[in-house]
């Protein structure tokens, strides 16, 4: 168990703003690797914005909906060819977006190759948006899994999730322009895909914004 404050974070699939938020508190973070696969979170899901709204993408698995199976040991199902299908989705929605072309290549590769393990894709992605948010610190993995974690330990495994509304008192959900939000309004804590091609270079400090600081608590 880490002995000094931590932050705990699930794997993500393209993981929302929020998400991303907690890599700019002064903590260092553990991902979860240990724990069983739980279905219809952002483990293998993401929400961006599409021409007609919210729009959900999901990494099929294998066995993971039916089985107590470990998320290190979940392997996505390529039965359909839902990297396509995520991929024409993501060039809808974004094609348009201020940093588009800045960023696209980057992820190109990711709708290409064929991973065998969520969690490495999942991390292999997600490197790239801490690469391009120029967080430095990095992450490291759970040991083993920790049912419960002492109060000093920052636990948002299930407290980040789509399904569940979870109000954090020191964060603050901060409007920038998104592609369809003069069809449809601003919409939160979408993906960090939402973000960065909205913003590009300026995401980093929009995230810093979105923390509220207790003087305890310091941003990076």
């Amino acid at each position: 168990m880490p002995e000094k404050e931590s932050v705990i974070l699930s794997t993500t699939y393209l993981g929302p703003i929020y998400y991303y938020s907690r890599f700019f508190l002064s903590y260092p973070v553990l991902i979860e690797k240990n724990e069983n696969y739980i279905k219809q979170s952002y483990r293998n899901r993401c929400i961006i914005y599409g021409a007609n709204g919210p729009l959900t993408l999901v990494v099929p698995v294998q066995r993971g909906s039916f089985h107590k199976t470990a998320i290190n040991e979940l392997e996505i199902d390529y039965d359909t060819d839902w990297q396509a299908n995520h991929w024409r989705s993501i060039i809808s929605s974004y094609k348009s977006a201020p940093f588009f072309e800045f960023y696209i290549d980057d992820l190109i590769p990711y709708y290409q190759k064929k991973f065998r393990f969520l969690i490495d894709y999942n991390t292999s992605l997600m490197n790239v948006f801490l690469r391009h948010l120029e967080i430095k610190q990095g992450f490291s993995f759970t040991k083993s899994f920790i049912k419960q974690y002492p109060s000093k330990l920052l636990d948002f495994r299930e407290k980040i999730h789509p399904k569940k509304s979870f109000k954090d008192p020191f964060f603050k959900n901060l409007e920038y322009t998104q592609v369809f939000s003069p069809k449809h309004g601003f919409i939160p804590n979408l993906s960090i895909l939402d973000l960065i091609f909205n913003l590009g270079p300026g995401s980093a400090e929009f995230l810093r914004k979105s923390i509220i600081t207790t003087g305890k608590d310091t941003v990076k």
